[in-house]
């Protein structure tokens, strides 16, 4: 038996006895090392994530380690590995297309189904990422960056590019860890002095706007950027004004990619987005290649993780200490950490 917490319902988590799994045919059983405390959790645990039904077991931030395979496979015990939690039908017509990380009928750990906030757990061996000098730190920090790196792809974002983030938050900064490394010409804006100052510390943004409902943000992203208006606007804020203020942000023929989401309607003024001939796209998880291409960013130094984590709690700390961490408002990224 092994013990697992489980969110019983908003706001309340529990340990709870479970039977260690065995692996069925083509899955692995790992050990879980780390588990990243994301979004998603914490909107889970106040009652406010969408398409969530309780009780859950949380988690799908995940560095784990190989313990055994049930089928042919290059792993072995004893890997390190992060986990791609985005569990699809691969005869799906979206999945056919490479679309795997928005299948008709994806199932998401820790969300649509039980995730690794627990010691063990199964999962399918091809959802699986090998590390070879990743820490397990950085491998629970890998799905959260991908999220980024998916986000960066999809806006073709290209040398060059004016490129406004809105939102520092940990999905904001994800865009930011490989916007970079396509534009130099990147302007963040939040509301938080904070967040903004560790932009500037952290990531050397030159460019970062106090936001707020007294803010003419159209005047200060045109002293950003030459008097012009971005080309490109990644909203990480999931929140309504600020996904709806990108149409007058925009420059003429820009994209604008909403990459967090809220529980509601988008509107425009259509006149206004045919004017300037916007393009408009959501960005939701991200593909197999994609952990690829962000173990080898972390692996090669491309992607400093060293600045990410702020909290840390032991796993028979999460019951008691989840709510206070996740309230603490110096809070940039928890792990969970499971060493034994």
């Amino acid at each position: 038996m092994q013990t697992e917490i489980r969110l019983e319902e908003p706001g309340r988590l529990a340990a709870v006895e479970g039977a260690v799994p065995e692996p069925a045919q083509g899955e692995t059983l790992l050990r879980i090392r780390r588990i990243g405390v994301c979004g998603t959790d914490i909107h889970a645990f106040h009652g406010r994530q969408p398409f969530f039904e309780y009780p859950r077991i949380l988690g799908h931030e995940l560095g784990a380690e190989v313990v055994s395979v049930n089928g042919d496979s290059s792993f072995s015990p004893g890997d390190f590995v992060a986990v791609e939690p985005y569990l699809n039908d691969p005869a799906s017509p979206a999945s056919r297309k490479g679309k795997t990380n928005c299948c008709e009928s994806l199932k998401v750990l820790g969300v649509h189904t039980d995730g690794g906030m627990r010691p063990f757990i199964t999962v399918p061996t091809h959802k699986l990422h090998r590390a070879a000098s990743a820490s397990m730190d950085q491998l629970a920090l890998v799905e959260m960056l991908c999220i980024g790196q998916h986000a960066v792809n999809r806006s073709l974002a290209a040398t060059g590019d004016r490129a406004l983030i809105l939102g520092a938050g940990p999905i904001g900064l994800s865009v930011l860890s490989f916007l970079q490394n396509r534009t130099e010409h990147v302007a963040v804006a939040d509301i938080s002095t904070s967040r903004l100052d560790f932009c500037r510390n952290a990531f050397g943004v030159t460019h970062t706007v106090e936001a707020g409902a007294e803010v003419d943000l159209e005047k200060k992203l045109r002293d950003c950027f030459g008097g012009q208006l971005p080309d490109l606007i990644f909203d990480a804020t999931g929140n309504k004004g600020s996904m709806h203020s990108t149409f007058n942000l925009a420059a003429n023929g820009a994209r604008i990619v909403f990459v967090g989401l809220f529980q509601g309607d988008v509107t425009f003024n259509d006149p206004n987005f045919h004017r300037r001939e916007l393009t408009l796209m959501s960005s939701r998880n991200a593909t197999s290649a994609e952990f690829g291409e962000v173990i080898a960013a972390i692996e090669s130094g491309a992607v400093n993780t060293a600045p990410w984590i702020t909290h840390r709690l032991a796993f028979d700390e999460v019951v008691g200490g989840f709510e206070t961490t996740i309230s603490d408002p110096t809070l940039r990224k928890a792990v969970i950490e499971l060493n034994d």
